[in-house]
């Protein structure tokens, strides 16, 4: 009998701790657990960014990492014309459909979508029309010569197919037609062997794959059938439970079917995966909920599941993974609570980590007492440190827990804001040179000897400002234009450095603005998908990965990330409020107190998406 070396050419190896970066197949003995181990192939599901929106019956296009889901239905008034792009790690809005509508078809990728057929709501009307994505926006293109809706796609913008669907709102006809798109004009194609609709489909206009549906008298499939560019064939392989308006996606040999509906009444939902190898449909993980209606994209390998029904329509997105790498998702989690309830907080941000954290400052109920004190955050819990010497709230912060800047703010009573600055030293606050105006309110970023204040507002006068200021440890300096934001606000967040930082949101409508700092001028950039106000220190990250958490006046619950270019969404937070702070990086930080309905002591830790080996301890059951 051939052993491990014979088969691997390898020696199993005597290990006291598991390997750091194993290979696939690699056989070790663990000699401080006293286990055989090796790293193996499996799939699993973890959550992963919901949807700014719930959605279901929409399509869902292109891969796990560069997506798109259009149209679709969140309940009434009706259909929806949105289009969400995926980029691995969260959601971003595209153009609008022309057309808003659910139960569509589709095919292509995110830069080369084409859509077509549907149901609109109100009215139940079936359009023919068909649209094309750029990336950017829809176009309409030639109709297809019948309106219909369920009907599912496969293909390339260029080389399409629109495969079964019905036909007529009030009785629904199901259809054997299968429609090939050359990016022009629609032609007849193949007959499917059994009329069917919200069938499963994968696969390319001269390789495709149809599996379950919907067919007569509403009853779930089970059977599967491939084109060969002009022609249907019933292959032997079924499905292991019989679906239809599942998750789809993948090509003729490798395919995924996910989750679906089981009954002709829409009672029983699957939970199941299953995967095609181009001959049988073998079961997968399951996914952690049964779902109908769902949107997915990806491949057998790495998978988007996004939204579907429970019955209830929801935003929830899984992610699938098939390798010797298991992932974990971003998330938000419960950290150790403040020692005093309290909003409008100082912090460091970027020049912090989730366990080296700082707060300080910060306020009671609107108008409520003003507070000095400073917090030391060790990842677990939270201590006192050094009172500031003013007390104030809504004021600038820099730097870290053992060298920070306290800079302006607002006093109360009487209500005015402050130009007072303070420097801790881990132990006391320090006055130093003021500001050269009064300010509260400010964007704010860098370190203790190099930060930049931007924006912000006075009181009494509520005069909003344009101006930024330089710190460099000793004097702070009026910088001359361009060094102005291009948007005049106040209750906007920050982060970065002196030389590379952002400024995010604030009280100008609407509430999205974002712009970069090189150093010496502010340039508009992409704004936020939702609105960032009263988010004074609720920015973590550097300018090109950055995460903005919250925000109001509505206590908000959003998270979004930065790329250096647009923002898109991530798992929200589990407490909506706004003037909070926070500290630590966009994959590792913390988000402390702040404002709901009164002032709260909440902390929650974030942490970005992980992969590891999938380590699995080899037994003889």
């Amino acid at each position: 009998m051939a052993d491990y070396q014979d088969i691997r050419g390898l020696r199993v190896k005597y290990l006291s701790a598991d390997p750091g970066d194993p290979a696939a197949g690699e056989v070790w003995y663990n000699s401080t657990t006293g286990t055989l181990k090796s790293v193996v192939s499996s799939g699993g599901w973890s959550t992963t960014t919901s949807m700014p929106v719930s959605n279901q019956l929409g399509v869902g296009l292109g891969t796990a990492t560069v997506g798109l889901v259009a149209g679709g239905y969140e309940g009434p008034p009706g259909s929806q014309n949105i289009t969400l792009e995926f980029n691995g790690s969260g959601w971003s809005g595209g153009g609008n459909l022309n057309t808003g509508r659910h139960a569509l078809g589709g095919f292509g990728i995110q830069t080369a979508a084409v859509v077509f057929g549907g149901k609109v709501d109100p009215g139940g009307a079936n359009p023919a029309n068909v649209e094309e994505y750029d990336g950017t926006t829809w176009t309409e293109q030639t109709d297809q010569p019948v309106a219909m809706q369920g009907s599912s796609g496969a293909g390339i913008l260029t080389a399409g197919l629109s495969i079964g669907g019905q036909t007529g709102p009030g009785n629904p006809t199901r259809v054997t037609t299968t429609l090939e798109y050359d990016g022009t004009n629609w032609t007849t194609g193949g007959v499917l062997p059994a009329a069917k609709t919200f069938a499963g489909t994968a696969g390319t206009q001269a390789a495709g794959l149809a599996f379950g549906g919907n067919i007569a008298p509403a009853n779930a499939a089970n059977t599967t059938e491939e084109y060969d560019g002009s022609s249907w064939t019933s292959v032997p392989g079924t499905l292991n439970t019989a679906v239809f308006e599942q998750g789809k996606c993948g090509t003729q040999t490798a395919a995924l079917s996910v989750g679906g509906n089981t009954s002709p009444t829409y009672t029983a939902f699957s939970t199941g995966t299953e995967e095609y190898d181009g001959t049988t449909w073998t079961e997968q993980t399951s996914m952690p909920v049964a779902t109908n209606a769902l949107m997915a994209f990806g491949s057998t390998t790495n998978a988007i599941a996004a939204g579907g029904s429970l019955p209830a329509i929801i935003s929830t997105c899984y992610e699938y993974n098939f390798g010797i790498t298991a992932v974990t998702g971003a998330t938000w989690a419960s950290g150790g609570a403040l020692t005093t309830a309290r909003w409008g907080l100082g912090s460091g941000k970027n020049s912090q980590t989730l366990t080296t954290g700082l707060v300080f400052g910060g306020g009671g109920s609107p108008y409520g007492p003003i507070g000095i004190a400073t917090e030391e955050y060790d990842g677990s819990s939270w201590t006192g440190g050094g009172n500031m010497n003013t007390p104030r709230y809504l004021l600038g912060g820099a730097g870290s827990q053992t060298a920070a800047l306290g800079a302006g703010g607002y006093s109360y009573p009487p209500p005015a804001s402050i130009n007072a600055v303070e420097e801790y030293n881990g132990s006391s606050w320090i006055n130093v040179t003021s500001l050269p105006q009064i300010r509260q309110d400010m964007s704010s970023f860098g370190t203790q000897t190099a930060a930049i204040l931007a924006a912000g507002r006075d009181r009494p006068g509520a005069v909003n400002y344009s101006t930024t200021l330089s710190y460099d440890g000793t004097n702070w300096t009026t910088l001359s234009s361009p060094a102005n934001v291009n948007t005049q606000r106040q209750a906007l967040s920050g982060s970065g450095t002196q030389t590379a930082g952002l400024a995010t949101g604030g009280s100008t409508s609407p509430k999205k603005q974002t712009e970069e700092w090189d150093g010496s001028a502010w340039t508009t950039q992409n704004s936020s998908i939702n609105e960032h106000n009263n988010v004074n220190s609720s920015q973590l990250g550097i300018q090109t990965n950055a995460l903005i958490c919250g925000g109001g006046p509505s206590p908000s619950t959003a998270t979004e990330g930065y790329d250096g270019t647009s923002w898109s969404t991530r798992p929200s937070m589990a407490t909506g409020r706004y003037s909070s702070a926070g500290g630590g990086s966009a994959t590792s930080g913390f988000m402390a107190g702040g404002y709901t309905t009164t002032q709260v002591a909440v902390t929650e830790e974030y942490s970005g998406e992980t992969s590891a080996a999938n380590i699995q301890t080899l037994t003889t059951s």
